[in-house]
């Protein structure tokens, strides 16, 4: 019997969640056979969500992209490929991009998003080479660009609590997060405060796992959280529960917040959000005498019109009670700006352009932006379009549109993927990328705020590639020869920090931590220009589509839609992995009792949930998860899963965020009938 030959590796989750879990990887003969959480990472705490402890399962599918393929299938029908060489695709890509950017290289769009979080996977490679060629920007919005901006506006910056200081919370009010489901490590943090007492709210029209473990669930309508601050702010007002040192030393713009939130009076407040007044009185009275007092923000909350207005209303919460005064007081939404080492510029090369300042489309409005013709507000018509960590056939707004899109013949699509998605059956080239446990990478977050580097646990299989290479010799082909355009991952790891981050110490432990403060925002100090939280300049913004808003479309669609994450996916990732998608059964509405006895549906049957949009097939689940009048089309099933190849975006529209133009899913309204 041959030895067995094994090793454990150091890695980084890649994906799209504010933990950036550090791993541990045992590989037996090279071959993964083994993932953890490590132990000795305070945020990971050695545990994994379950859609990680997969992820060898993702790598090792038998559906995994192991080799180029071409198209041989005309684009409006079933997708068929043929296999091709390296040398042979890349020679064809290349000579098409030419030819394009040849006419006007605004014409080539690149789309990527957080397929994985790495800082080389990601834009680093990628980035040089679309500055290289002089292509059109992108506009990343689609997760986090409202809540994002709105932070930048308030504070200066997306930064905020440390996760461990949530342990030491006596109140904790979870706004717009089903934390068990997208921020596991913080709910552990969150039940530690629990057991020494805290009381957990949770603010959100679902009701989520996590709604189901707090001590409150207030399910106000979407997007009224905005009106919700406001009539907080009322209260704190009216029963002078402020800090108003705090607030002379600290906040610019007061009196004229002050003035805003005088309208919002408890009556008012709960006809907007449809709850009731005592719940607005009692959750003001509850966050005004309790200290310390926190607020985990998350980002489903911002995904309506008013959205970015919204966080900020939020965000002046703390600023008026000063809890930002104790280390386990204040808010957190994200933590990504404390990342001040990290050096965007020098792993993307904006000096490639050379002086040229191309267009940038919004990647959430990319179904209206692939089907325009040219004309000189928009610059040329996108003829290629190359994709990387995204799938937005499945995840993009308003999803027939994007699919006619891509399904131009005149548009040369190229796609790096594991697995042929949605957005892959579109594609001229499909081209086989790397895993995480195939590549090198190094990892910022917005949750924690250590460093991570990921090494390599196995060697690619098959044919595949990392993002980063496929990129030096896409630049080669193309007959690129700036030597930034040939620098190695390691390279560009040693490039990706300032020195405050020891590279050595980064690669021997894997995690290097950022010295910060414990309580950053005891003495005001925020990163705006006047170093105050600016209240200036925000009020609540009304949805698109509402009951309230817009009466006249609510009486042909009165019910809101929300489509928030299903709980063993990651968005659109692992929707193929068989034993999650088991987990999660079917693509599902849930409803609530009293909407589906007034339409006479049944629990389990099918029905179609429509809009002037389009027409959305699912299994329907009776639930008390659903307050009355809205209803979860839980996401994101690839389209091919659903009944009828569509999934929840096919409702969605593409219309825009208050600030940071960001896309605005939960913004919906539709009926639902029998299907």
């Amino acid at each position: 019997m041959s030895a067995v030959l094994s090793r454990t590796v150091n890695g980084a989750c890649p994906h799209d969640c504010p933990d950036t879990c550090a791993m541990q990887v045992t590989v037996e003969n090279e071959r993964v056979v083994r993932i953890v959480g490590r132990q000795d990472h305070p945020s990971t705490h050695g545990a994994l969500c379950t859609k990680v402890s997969r992820y060898a399962e993702r790598t090792y599918h038998p559906d995994r992209l192991l080799h180029p393929l071409r198209r041989v299938s005309r684009k409006d029908e079933a997708p068929r490929f043929e296999r091709v060489s390296w040398a042979e695709a890349l020679a064809d890509i290349a000579a098409r991009l030419k030819a394009i950017a040849a006419r006007d290289p605004q014409a080539i769009q690149p789309y990527s998003y957080a397929g994985t979080m790495g800082l080389l996977q990601g834009e680093a490679m990628a980035g040089r080479f679309f500055n290289k060629l002089g292509a059109a920007r992108l506009d990343r919005t689609i997760c986090a660009m409202a809540g994002g901006n709105a932070m930048l506006e308030a504070y200066g910056g997306k930064i905020g609590m440390h996760y461990r200081h949530f342990a030491g919370s006596q109140l904790i009010l979870i706004w717009g997060s089903n934390a068990i489901t997208s921020n596991l490590h913080f709910w552990t943090f969150a039940q530690a405060a629990k057991r020494n007492g805290a009381r957990l709210i949770c603010i959100d029209p679902r009701r989520t796992e996590t709604a189901e473990k707090c001590h409150q669930h207030i399910a106000l309508l979407p997007g009224t959280d905005g009106a919700l601050a406001l009539g907080l702010m009322h209260e704190l007002i009216q029963h002078d529960w402020l800090d108003h040192d705090y607030l002379r030393q600290h906040v610019d713009g007061f009196e004229e917040l002050r003035a805003k939130a005088l309208a919002w009076p408890p009556e008012c407040t709960a006809a907007e959000c449809g709850i009731t007044a005592d719940e607005v009185r009692e959750l003001a009275r509850v966050y005004a005498t309790t200290k310390p007092a926190a607020i985990r923000l998350n980002y489903g909350m911002q995904r309506v019109r008013g959205g970015g207005n919204a966080v900020r209303l939020i965000a002046m919460l703390p600023c008026l009670t000063g809890a930002w005064r104790h280390e386990s007081g204040g808010l957190l939404l994200s933590g990504s700006g404390w990342f001040a080492p990290f050096k965007r510029a020098d792993l993307e090369r904006p000096e490639l352009l050379a002086g040229r300042t191309p267009r940038t489309v919004n990647m959430s409005t990319i179904g209206d932006d692939l089907l325009r013709e040219a004309n000189p507000a928009f610059g040329p018509r996108i003829e290629a379009l190359i994709v990387y960590n995204s799938n937005p056939v499945a995840v993009a707004p308003e999803s027939r549109k994007v699919v006619a899109g891509f399904q131009r013949s005149d548009l040369l699509t190229v796609v790096l993927e594991h697995f042929m998605t949605d957005t892959a059956d579109l594609a001229d080239y499909v081209l086989p990328a790397t895993t995480q446990l195939e590549h090198l990478d190094v990892h910022t977050t917005y949750g924690h705020t250590d460093v991570l580097m990921n090494h390599p646990a196995i060697a690619p299989l098959g044919e595949a590639k990392p993002n980063t290479q496929i990129f030096r010799e896409l630049a080669a082909a193309m007959g690129f020869d700036d030597p930034c355009l040939a620098d190695t991952d390691e390279q560009m790891a040693d490039q990706a920090f300032t020195p405050e981050i020891d590279m050595a110490l980064l690669r021997r432990d894997g995690i290097h931590p950022l010295p910060l403060p414990e309580a950053p925002f005891a003495n005001g100090a925020f990163r705006t220009p006047s170093g105050k939280a600016q209240a200036g300049g925000c009020d609540y913004v009304p949805n698109y589509e509402s009951v309230r808003s817009n009466p006249e479309l609510a009486a042909r669609y009165p019910l809101a839609m929300i489509s928030p994450p299903a709980r063993n996916f990651m968005n659109s990732t692992f929707a193929n992995v068989e034993s999650l998608r088991q987990a999660e059964g079917e693509p599902l509405l849930e409803m609530h009792p009293d909407d589906a006895a007034a339409r006479g549906l049944q629990d389990g049957k099918l029905v179609a949930a429509f809009n002037d949009r389009g027409r959305y097939v699912c299994r329907l689940r009776i639930s008390l998860r659903a307050r009355a009048g809205v209803v979860h089309g839980l996401g994101v099933w690839w389209r091919k899963q659903g009944v009828q190849g569509t999934n929840v975006n096919e409702l969605t529209h593409q219309r825009l965020t208050d600030i940071g133009a960001a896309p605005a899913f939960y913004d919906c309204l539709v009926e639902v009938a029998a299907a």
